[in-house]
């Protein structure tokens, strides 16, 4: 049984990260990022970050916004954003711009696999899982996959000034291993929560139409930011991928 306390933290985590993500989006607006795909990275990852996400965005995404950064461009000048974000905070920027594919994908592939259980059983459910759960996330890494690759194609090409053949091979390059990481963290605390905490623990199943799924879905984002984190740091080192 889930007990009420549960159930309320869970309702209001879920309304605090509507807030924020509703809070960024609107600040965008009125300043929209330079680099366009940020405009959406930063509200999609405040659905699960919270007011640690706004903070990190007023701090140092609003550096990045079009009206600071194209001027310094135009003067041949390091933008704000680049010159003044420590390089571990680049980083987390960088796992975020990830995460938010990530995340993106796994709240429409969930939603879609709620609505349409056909879609578990086309990814393996009753075939090669038992577990339903194995199955969509299958499907959730393989929309999140093609989400994260989107959103890498969408800030690789403008920096590098790449054909479409190219800035696909690059994306997948820089974006494979940080999604796959972050997925890792996720699906790891998941797992946890699913089999442990209520099956387990509180004796009840884990229903994805529930707040509480939702809310277990937030911490496991913030676990996919943990794993991915030193994917990134290692990444952007390499050159492999771009440090925003």
């Amino acid at each position: 049984m889930i007990p009420d306390w549960l159930h309320i933290v869970a309702w209001a985590s879920l309304i605090v990260g509507f807030a924020c993500a509703a809070y960024i989006a609107l600040d965008i607006r009125r300043h929209p990022q330079h680099m366009t795909i940020m405009n959406y990275v930063w509200p999609i990852c405040a659905l699960f970050g919270h007011v640690l996400i706004v903070a990190f965005y007023r701090r140092y995404g609003r550096l990045a916004a079009h009206e600071i950064a194209h001027p310094a461009m135009e003067k041949k000048e390091t933008p704000p954003h680049m010159k003044q974000t420590p390089f571990p905070l680049k980083v987390a920027k960088g796992a975020l711009h990830c995460g938010s594919g990530c995340t993106l994908g796994d709240i429409i592939a969930e939603s879609l696999a709620l609505f349409l259980p056909v879609i578990a059983i086309w990814f393996g459910w009753q075939t090669l899982f038992d577990e339903k759960i194995f199955a969509v996330w299958v499907f959730d890494y393989s929309l999140a996959f093609i989400l994260g690759i989107a959103f890498q194609y969408f800030t690789i090409v403008p920096m590098r000034g790449l054909s479409f053949g190219k800035g696909l091979v690059q994306a997948t390059k820089a974006d494979f291993l940080s999604l796959t990481a972050w997925q890792f963290g996720m699906y790891g605390f998941m797992a946890f929560a699913h089999f442990y905490i209520f099956a387990v623990v509180l004796n009840h199943k884990l229903s994805v139409a529930s707040a509480e799924f939702w809310f277990m879905m937030q911490i496991a984002m913030v676990f996919g930011f943990l794993t991915s984190y030193p994917v990134n740091w290692w990444l952007i080192k390499r050159g492999i991928k771009e440090a925003m």
